[in-house]
């Protein structure tokens, strides 16, 4: 009997259309030319490749799509065929916050998983620090572009893993993570300096931050959060043990992430603001 979920549904070409020629041009020269203008998509394959499961959800009859994120490729979708077999060796192995070795192949978007092994070596996240791993998984599904490699933050994510299984408190940590975040994909801003004055920020004066430019003093008729220039430099720093900028950077990122966001909520953070106020 057939399998059903061996063939993948995907465009040979890149989107973009038909490619126009001139209404003069005959018929097999407009083909020769729509032909040149597409470049061979060629198949790519990568083996052993470093990476964790974001998220994965059911395909067709026996198959999971899942979102990983690789050091060396970002965030990468494929097709894990049969992956929902009882027998299948992939069953067991495609489970999040676990570091895998990955191998997979295509020339779309969508890719087709070959292989995972999984690596070890970390502990398991629990209870409360399992719920601040899938928020970090949400932000980073919904933050960052498929193919868009960031070794750094790639790395800063198992830190981030390693530092909530040992018990490090998850405020600060999460923090730590959010602003690399930010920073990887091009859209923190500048913390340090005024976008007004140019001066640098003085620990003493209140501030805000423009999303897309940075900070600036406050003002009474400001409604963005207001927080003590202290903040913004202990954070500039990543030294979050003064209370005060706990909760004040909680409530800036909190601003900064739905601005980035557009406005899109973040599941996870509701459960985890319900939780334990984070």
């Amino acid at each position: 009997m057939p399998d059903h979920d061996d063939h993948i549904d995907t465009p040979d070409a890149p989107p973009g259309g038909a490619v126009s020629t001139p209404a003069a041009a005959p018929a097999a020269s407009a083909t020769a030319a729509g032909k040149r203008s597409r470049p061979p998509v060629r198949e790519t394959r990568v083996t052993g490749q470093p990476g964790f499961v974001l998220h994965s959800y059911p395909y067709k009859e026996t198959s999971l799509i899942v979102d990983l994120f690789t050091r060396d490729y970002g965030r990468v979708g494929v097709v894990a065929k049969g992956a929902k077999r009882p027998l299948s060796k992939l069953r067991g192995v495609l489970q999040t916050f676990q570091p895998l070795s990955l191998s997979f192949s295509g020339k779309h978007e969508l890719r087709t998983l070959i292989d995972a092994e999984w690596v070890g070596g970390m502990l398991p996240l629990e209870k409360t620090a399992l719920l601040c791993g899938f928020y970090l998984n949400e932000l980073l599904v919904k933050l960052l572009a498929r193919d868009d490699k960031h070794p750094l933050l790639f790395d800063h994510y198992v830190s981030t893993l390693n530092q909530l299984a040992h018990g490090e408190p998850p405020p600060i940590v999460l923090r730590k993570f959010e602003r690399a975040l930010l920073k990887e994909t091009g859209v923190a801003a500048d913390l340090g300096r005024s976008t007004t004055t140019r001066a640098p920020v003085a620990p003493a004066r209140d501030y805000v931050v423009d999303p897309e430019k940075g900070a600036r003093e406050a003002v009474p008729a400001d409604v963005w959060p207001v927080v003590l220039g202290k903040t913004l430099l202990d954070m500039e720093r990543e030294d979050y043990s003064d209370p005060q900028t706990q909760g004040q950077s909680k409530q800036l990122m909190r601003f900064l992430l739905a601005h980035h966001l557009g406005g899109a909520p973040l599941n996870t953070r509701q459960i985890l603001i319900d939780l334990m106020q984070l």
